[in-house]
């Protein structure tokens, strides 16, 4: 993630995939090797599938390397359904060790035989760093190895030549997200959702005892983890690897924390990654900040180590979707390889996949490293990306009490804040940001309850630093929101309140109706002179369909929400053969519906972007039916809620349970407003800090030079990036409410490759993604 919007453009090719037989059946070895990480299953079940597919034979190396080192069972081939109803679960159902014997060649040397014994000379290993060190050792080990085992007449000739080459592709399954090079790897985000959890929870009892929490996070010598649940958990004071504390830290943190009860603050917490050091190189612990913490304020602080519950349970929906199209990224590439090809590894730039070379990209880790031991601390937090040097900055104004923030000199202004349109999770936590970034320019910050009416109204009051104190966990939205779009009739009144509440700018967090309320403002500014100021409008929708914007502020929480239903309903169809029909949000947008379903593993998604047939309902209702007569005991379909028209939900439940014959039971649920609930992802409110943050900095530039544009800002291309609201028209369906171009469309042939097991597809396409470019 890299702070950055979970995204990836596909395109498609228009070119079959290559063939998959050159003389010998191609077999691919699958392993996860090293810690393990949430979603690591989602990509070997998207390897596996992939591999079958295009018409290769994937295999299990059990155990890591371990397995590859001891043979026998340890390697064997997978099926499709092995993998049947792993995408939701935690760990690696492959199984993962370490293996000190293959870091000596007498281990690699086993490694190799038993590999080329099994028919395998391509590899899709899944690992941290270390191992895909490991891996790439062996690669260019392999022509001496081989020569080896031909001499001690462990392989015959005829083996070593049909495997003269070692191809190998990476992914980074690993929470540290300690990767260079790659923006986000398999298990962060997960990991991030466990911290958050804690923290919240943390931060309601640390308010009724106003008491203070010390909270230590995993992450070894990166500090994503540490730097980034202290933004979206709202934390005092945080220390990690890249930004060792300078001498007398302690004071520093103490005068933090005081200053923060001062203003209001009933809890205190303070976020330490477990490889956190000072500028001597002295280990930071939780209890020695702990310690720190009561002789300096007489307050007892409680330590929290959460340890592994960072890395288990089940996987977030990015790490489900977002390792199932690397999975097959990674399969494509590494049946496509030539001997001699380099070492790839999978990764996401700017949250596209991204191949990069492995052994630069190991390089570049350790580089990291290497920066931070030397004292180049500056060098350090660079070389993590600009999302991450950016955190560093925003933590600080985000977290540093009134009385110790030195503000932006410059004559009073006045923003003011609104939420217009459908709830989106992550509201409040754009509006926190609005106002504590406000302050530190230099801004007073007006925040209006009820949208439209409730300015009309006057319902507008000052937003203080401690008034949205909290407001980072908080589903919903405290000022309120409403979908009205006003009339002609209601600026005049719009106006006088503008002028009455001398309002310099507005900041508009909602969704579609946000911005035809902006629409409709500009087309009638002649005609009212107060309303020519700066508007800014954030995007914050579940429907995700929003112009000018890749991902929308809450729609990564309706995703997990929808998702973790989807779950529990497959689960309660464990003693059953049961069809479910569920039906997500998002009216004409299907994005919900899709990476849901993805997520999820549905053998079936309908779209209304789509068309949807009768006769296409009957032959999957048909296919449905053959696939339990065959044995399948469960089967998920998602349907977008406008999807097929008056092909409701109930209606196409009923054509499954006619054409079912007896061989399974038909069961219907709508996810319905559970999407919309619930406190914000990591992902939501990291994303509407940095929104805001961008937003606050063009607002104050056009209070300067007076400009008086109506804009809205969305992520393209992992860039922010602003867009005049007469643009509007150029970017959406006006009919449809949905933008013209949909990123997430590319992925729609995902759901046919992991649920079809009719292999392989001959005229696939293929959504390739190779992007290039500094990382975000």
């Amino acid at each position: 993630m890299g702070g950055s919007a979970k995204t990836a453009k596909t395109g498609k090719s228009s070119a079959k995939p290559k063939s998959t037989q050159s003389g010998q059946e191609k077999r691919i070895g699958i392993l996860t090797s090293g810690g393990d990480a949430q979603g690591m299953n989602a990509a070997v079940r998207s390897a596996v599938r992939s591999a079958i597919v295009l018409g290769a034979k994937p295999f299990a190396i059990r155990e890591g390397w371990m397995g590859a080192v001891q043979g026998g069972s340890c390697i064997h081939e997978l099926s499709w359904g092995d993998v049947s109803n792993t995408i939701s679960k935690g760990g690696t159902i492959i199984g993962t060790a370490r293996c000190p014997e293959f870091r000596d060649w007498e281990g690699r040397l086993k490694a190799c035989e038993n590999l080329v014994k099994n028919g395998i000379d391509r590899l899709v290993s899944i690992g941290g760093d270390g191992s895909l060190r490991g891996t790439e050792e062996l690669r260019q080990d392999w022509p001496k190895l081989l020569a080896q085992l031909v001499e001690e007449k462990r392989l015959s000739p005829e083996e070593a030549k049909a495997h003269s080459s070692l191809r190998i592709v990476g992914l980074v399954g690993s929470i540290d997200n300690d990767m260079a090079g790659t923006d986000m790897t398999i298990g962060t985000d997960s990991a991030l959702n466990r911290i958050l959890a804690a923290l919240d929870q943390l931060s309601s009892t640390a308010a009724s005892h106003q008491r203070t929490f010390v909270v230590e996070v995993m992450g070894r010598n990166c500090g994503y983890l540490a730097l980034m649940s202290a933004v979206a958990g709202g934390s005092d004071y945080v220390l990690f690897p890249e930004n060792p504390p300078a001498p007398g830290w302690e004071e520093d943190m103490c005068t933090v924390l005081s200053e923060g009860r001062k203003h209001g603050r009933r809890d205190s917490i303070v976020v330490v990654a477990e490889g956190a050091k000072d500028r001597d190189g002295q280990p930071i612990t939780a209890h020695y900040v702990a310690e720190a913490i009561e002789q300096r304020t007489g307050e007892s602080a409680r330590v929290t180590i959460l340890g592994h519950i960072q890395r288990g349970g089940t996987p977030s929906v990015y790490d489900r979707w977002m390792p199932t199209l690397l999975g097959y990224a990674a399969v494509q590439d590494v049946i496509e390889a030539q001997p001699g090809d380099p070492a790839k590894v999978m990764g996401v730039r700017y949250n596209r996949i991204a191949r990069l070379d492995l052994t630069q990209t190991v390089a570049a880790t350790s580089n990291v490293h290497e920066l931070i031991k030397s004292g180049e601390y500056d060098q350090a937090i660079a070389s993590r990306g600009t999302s991450f040097t950016d955190m560093v900055e925003i933590f600080r104004v985000l977290s540093t009490p009134p009385s110790l923030l030195k503000p932006l000199l410059r004559k009073a202004k006045k923003v003011a804040v609104m939420h217009v349109g459908g709830l989106a999770p992550g509201m409040n936590m754009a509006a926190r940001a609005a106002v504590r970034f406000g302050l530190q320019r230099g801004l007073e910050v007006l925040g209006i309850e009820g949208s439209w009416q409730g300015l009309i109204d006057g319902k507008v009051h000052k937003l203080r630093w401690k008034d949205v104190e909290g407001w980072d966990f908080r589903g919903g939205a405290e000022l309120g929101t409403k979908r009205e779009v006003p009339t002609v009739e209601q600026f005049y009144a719009i106006g006088r309140s503008i002028e009455n509440h001398h309002i310099d700018a507005l900041v508009l967090i909602g969704g579609y109706n946000a911005y035809l309320s902006a629409q409709a403002i500009s087309e009638e500014l002649k005609h009212y002179p107060a309303l020519q100021i700066p508007m800014v409008i954030v995007p914050a929708s579940i429907d995700n369909n929003l112009p000018g914007a890749e991902i929308s502020i809450g729609t990564d929480t309706a995703l997990n929400n929808a998702v973790w239903s989807m779950d529990l309903m497959k689960e309660s169809a464990a003693a059953s053969k049961r069809c479910f029909i569920t039906e997500t949000m998002g009216r004409h947008c299907g994005y919900l519906a899709l990476m849901s379903g993805i997520a999820a593993g549905a053998e079936r998604v309908y779209l209304e972007e789509e068309n949807i047939s009768l006769e296409t309902l009957g032959k999957h209702a048909t296919e449905m039916r053959e696939a339990f007569a065959k044995g399948r005991r469960l089967a998920l379909v998602v349907r977008n809620e406008l999807a097929g028209g008056h092909y409701d939900l109930k209606f196409m439940a009923n054509v499954f349970k006619q054409e079912s014959l007896g061989h399974f039971d038909v069961r219907i649920d709508s996810v319905g407003y559970l999407q919309q609930g619930g406190a914000p992802s990591p992902f939501d409110r990291l994303l509407a800090v940095r929104l805001m943050w961008e937003t606050m900095r063009h607002i104050d530039v056009a209070l300067d030079s007076g400009q008086c544009a109506i804009e809205y800002i969305g992520e393209e291309n992992g860039q922010m990036s602003y867009h005049d609201i007469s643009q509007m028209e150029k970017q959406v369906n006006p009919e449809k409410r949905r933008p013209i171009n949909q990123w997430w469309m590319g992925l729609r042939p995902l759901i046919e490759v992991m649920a079809s097991s009719n292999p392989p597809i001959k005229d696939f396409p293929l959504p390739v993604i190779d992007m290039s470019g500094p990382r975000s």
